[in-house]
Parts: structure tokens; sequence; C-alpha cells
């Protein structure tokens, strides 16, 4: 990962390693729309970094960039704007600017700002939304990605890619998940596409590569009955739940976690039901036991954040029990 190069508008780099007890940050920044904080943790050996934007969302053509590199036995908590509780001595404008709820996209328009455009590359995708986390992670240190929902308002184009390179030892849990939009206005899965991929790579072969495409159907006339299936609607689809919710865990820091969740989806009782559960969710190992991946739907998002909150509660014995209710807020 090179550092100390100019950074293109929208694009953030993070490295930090150890320092006796304490982590230490040898490079944090970001351009606009990216800003990244980092408070101070009482827990030794753990770091957050709030992974924020401007007015509490992307914009159409915003595209998002962030370089992490974990150094030297550190544990690295990377979250987003819900859980950040902003200062009160922070300027009133920027006060309202980074605490508005969870990770918005916002609807496309035509054009692209020109803040959005200046220094990006020329391939760069126009009226698509996209954020794209590579990081790499050395032996004992462990990166936690456990950003807010992606909540895409109507008509909103994203695409988002999450790359994790890891050495031998070293840890991982990362969260992907999408809500149905704006539900309060009526706007219930009616973005136009929401693409997500997740990779992790362990000493240097691929343990998981994970896809999710969301995409509106086209709007043409269906001619024959046999064809209608694939008309549906985004809603029709994928209703009742409201939101879907994909875990990657990987490393030895994990293992106690794995090893609750695994009790616990043994111990569930798989029974008929006359209508779907609030919550469902399903954990299997991938690669060969190099790690796990879990899937959760909820009939509504915060279903699935309380359930996250309750069963991946091992995590207060990783980054400390002060730090664990940051994390599904």
């Amino acid at each position: 990962m090179a550092e100390n190069k100019p950074l293109h508008a929208g694009h953030g780099r993070i490295a930090c390693a150890s320092h006796a007890s304490s982590v230490v940050f040898t490079e944090l920044s970001a351009t606009y729309p990216l800003k990244l904080l980092s408070p101070k943790l009482v827990r030794d050996a753990v770091a957050i970094v709030y992974v924020l934007s401007y007015g509490g969302g992307l914009v159409n053509g915003d595209h998002i960039k962030l370089d992490v590199n974990v150094k030297d036995g550190c544990r690295l908590l990377l979250l987003s704007q819900v859980g950040y509780r902003v200062p009160t001595q922070l300027p009133i404008m920027l006060t309202s600017s980074i605490h508005e709820g969870s990770t918005k996209v916002f609807k496309t328009r035509r054009g692209d700002r020109p803040s959005t455009r200046l220094g990006q590359p020329a391939h760069t995708a126009q009226n698509v939304t996209t954020s794209v986390i590579e990081a790499t992670v050395a032996p004992g240190s462990a990166l936690f990605l456990l950003p807010d929902p992606v909540t895409c308002f109507r008509a909103a184009s994203y695409s988002q890619t999450q790359r994790i390179i890891l050495s031998s030892g070293a840890s991982l849990v990362l969260l992907d998940w999408v809500t149905s939009g704006r539900k309060s206005l009526g706007e219930e899965w009616v973005f136009s596409r929401y693409h997500s991929l997740n990779e992790v790579f362990l000493d240097g072969h691929c343990i998981a590569r994970d896809i999710m495409l969301l995409e509106a159907p086209p709007q043409v006339e269906v001619p024959t009955v046999q064809c209608q299936g694939l008309s549906r609607t985004l809603k029709e689809r994928l209703k009742p739940y409201s939101c879907y919710a994909t875990l990657i865990f990987a490393g030895p820091l994990v293992q106690d976690i794995v090893t609750h969740l695994d009790k616990l989806y043994r111990s569930t009782t798989v029974f008929k039901a006359t209508s779907p559960p609030r919550m469902t969710w399903a954990l299997s190992p991938i690669s060969e036991g190099k790690g796990h991946i879990l899937r959760a739907a909820g009939v509504e998002t915060e279903d699935v954040k309380n359930w996250l909150c309750e069963s991946l509660r091992g995590f207060e014995d990783i980054v400390g029990v002060d730090t664990y209710p940051k994390l599904f807020v």
C-alpha cells in the first residue's frame, strides 16, 4: 500500500501500528467528501476510526476509496456515522453535517458534482455512487469492519467493494448489510441498483468472495405468463424482509465468537411455520474451515441490529465493555 502520495477527491488512507500499549496512526488522512475521525479509547491496543461523509450520506457521483493498513498487533474498528456522537465543541455547521443517521445513498441525478470528478481516474463510472475499501492486516492484528447499514434512496445506484488481505494469524470480522430504504416515506426496495463485492484473501489465497446484486427489473411489457417471474419488483422478491446482512469471520481472535454462534445455530429448532419469522439467519464454514460466513434477514432493520448486538456480545472481551456499545447503535 503506497503512502504519502497525493489523494484524489473522496480518497483516504489509514495506517496504524502499536507503540507500547497504545495504537498510533502513522497516517490518517482523507479528502472531501470523506472524513475520518478517531476518538481516544480506554482499551489498550484497540483503535476506532469513524468513516464519515459530509451531509450524512453519499451523493450521486461520489467515489469513495479508502486504503487501510493494520500493523503490529493492532485491533482496528472501522465504524460509520450513526455510532459517532458529535463533540459539543465542534462548530454548529459541522455538527449538523456529520450526524444525520445511517449511510445514505442519495438518488441518481443527471451530471456529477465537479468536486467529485476532480482528480478521479478517467475510467470512474458516472452517475453511480461507489465505495471501495482495501485493507491489509498483519499477523496478530485484527480488522473489524462494522459499518452502519446502507440505505439507498429512490432511484439510487450504488456499488461497493471491500477487499481484505490477511496475513497468517490475522483476524477479521466484515459486516455488509443493506436496508430496503426509507419505509416511512413509502420507499421500500425502490432504488435502481445495489452491488456489493466482498473479497477476503489469506496468505495470498482467496478464502471468500461474496457478491450481492439487487437491481430493479427493466420497465418493459411481459409478453408471456412464463416470463412474468422475471419482472417482479425488488419488493416482491425480497419481502417480507427489510434488511439483509452478511458477516465474514476469519482468524484466531474471533474463534470464541464463531463457536458461540455455531452452538446457537445448531440448537435452533426447525419447524413448519404459517408465516416467516421476524428474524432468520444461517452460519456456514468457508474455505475448508479457514473462515465462516453468516447471513441474516429481518422484517425491520432494528430486528437485525438487536440480534447482532446480542449475539456478538463476545466482542466485549476483544474491544472492551466500554467500546462494545458503540458498535450497534
